[in-house]
């Protein structure tokens, strides 16, 4: 059986503080489990050394502990150094690997079901700060206006210089009725600004769908969770009870991701055949490869899938599948580029490790990780605006006796006033109006 040494044969052992006997025995008991589970496969050259036991690195952590236990201002228990090691560990690896603790772990899960308290808003790191990846649709954040790419310099009093993800995440939660204070800095603004928001219960429907115009479906999916599949399915059926739908707009803007499995089954209800998606890591349980079946809802309508920076990991995943198989157009902007998955496992009854496993990849053996899906049609956001003419022009509706219309000028210019307002939207309405008039021109 191994055994740790404390003394280092290549003489750096006598420049290290001496450690106390009680102490030696604690971290013997602490670490030994580490060095049995770091101990190399049976060598099979002498002088294959590289996965030995770093005992210099180990020595060092245990001298850190000591220091820590003996001289720190304030005494702090083993338990919450050793926690806080833990975070540290995870933290250092990618910004997605995270240790959760009995309240982060509870979080979690509460928002793959799709319920839990705070703002609504997915945050992540870039560059050292904290970002925002999307604000969850009708929230505070997204009633705020908060937008993907922001920087939040302060959460209330608090500087987010070196905090990490779960932290600020802490940070943002509260009780229902109380006000949070974010200052953020967005991109091509020259100042900070102050945005005040009053927490509530998040409650996402992750799936909404609506009618833009006769024949043609909207539905949008704010992030996948446990149910988003089924979900979809519901939302495809009711778009059709009056008909087959001429075309459909499948909206994944800001989209912070969720459930793998959410994303294949949805992408499987646009697909009757091939592969969805794919993923590699260095376990073997990690390796996985999801394929479409041939009960598809809507194999054959018109596609047009909506994605910008907001869209990560699992709208990626859909996203990435219905491109590299042609079966519909994707239109927006760039997206964020997470290609990551990360695994979920459980330490006892009330923690976790979340620990990235395994990188995905499109049907095409395409990585997205720090890449991102390129829209077929680039089309940036925006609001279109008519220009107003002189008021010399004379239209029908000018002619004094004009006939009346069909009684639908109201709901015509509601739906106009959105598609103005939504630019992206509009185009991808267009876009589907013209594969049917050329799809009926050759006829």
């Amino acid at each position: 059986m191994p055994t740790l040494c404390w003394a280092h044969s290549n003489g750096t052992a006598r420049d290290r503080m001496p450690l106390s006997p009680t102490l030696r025995r604690r971290l013997g008991a602490i670490l030994l489990p580490i060095a049995l589970l770091a101990a190399p496969l049976p060598v099979v050259a002498a002088n294959e050394t590289e996965d030995d036991l770093p005992v210099a690195e180990i020595q060092a952590f245990a001298e850190v502990f000591e220091r820590i236990k003996r001289a720190y201002v304030e005494e702090v228990d083993d338990a919450t150094l050793l926690h806080n090691a833990m975070r540290g560990m995870l933290s250092e690896l990618d910004p997605h690997s995270s240790y959760l603790d009995a309240e982060a772990y509870e979080n979690l899960r509460e928002s793959t079901q799709g319920e839990f308290g705070g703002v609504g808003i997915e945050v992540g790191k870039r560059d050292g700060q904290i970002t925002v990846i999307t604000p969850i649709d009708d929230t505070p954040a997204s009633r705020a206006g908060l937008q993907a790419q922001d920087t939040i310099l302060r959460i209330n009093d608090t500087p987010t210089e070196g905090m990490s993800l779960q932290e600020a995440v802490d940070l943002m939660r509260g009780d229902p009725g109380t006000d949070i204070r974010l200052t953020i800095i967005r991109q091509g603004e020259d100042a900070p600004r102050n945005i005040t928001l009053e927490r509530e219960v998040i409650r996402t429907q992750s799936v909404k769908s609506d009618t833009l115009a006769p024949g043609y479906g909207y539905l949008r999916i704010s992030q996948f969770q446990a149910r988003t599949g089924d979900q979809v399915v519901n939302a495809l059926n009711e778009l059709t009870d009056d008909g087959p739908l001429q075309g459909l707009v499948l909206d994944l803007r800001n989209n912070p991701g969720g459930v793998l499995q959410a994303a294949v089954d949805v992408a499987d209800a646009f697909l009757d055949d091939g592969r969805i998606v794919y993923t590699e890591g260095r376990l073997a349980d990690s390796e996985l490869s999801f394929y479409a079946n041939r009960a598809t809802t809507a194999p054959d309508v018109p596609l047009v899938v909506l994605i910008n920076g907001g869209s990560a990991s699992a709208a990626e995943i859909v996203a990435g599948a219905l491109q590299d198989q042609r079966r519909g157009v994707v239109m927006g902007t760039e997206s964020f580029g997470k290609g990551s998955v990360q695994q979920i496992m459980p330490l006892g009854e009330n923690e976790a490790l979340k620990l990235t496993t395994a990188r995905y990849f499109t049907p095409s053996g395409r990585s997205i990780q720090a890449q991102g899906i390129k829209p077929d049609v680039e089309v940036v956001r925006g609001r279109l605006e008519v220009a107003q003419d002189n008021g010399l022009r004379v239209r029908e509706a000018d002619l004094e006796g004009h006939l009346s219309g069909n009684g639908k000028d109201a709901e015509s210019g509601e739906l106009n006033a959105r598609l103005r307002d939504d630019y992206q939207l509009g185009e991808a309405l267009n876009l589907l109006k013209a594969l049917n008039v050329l799809d009926e021109r050759k006829r």
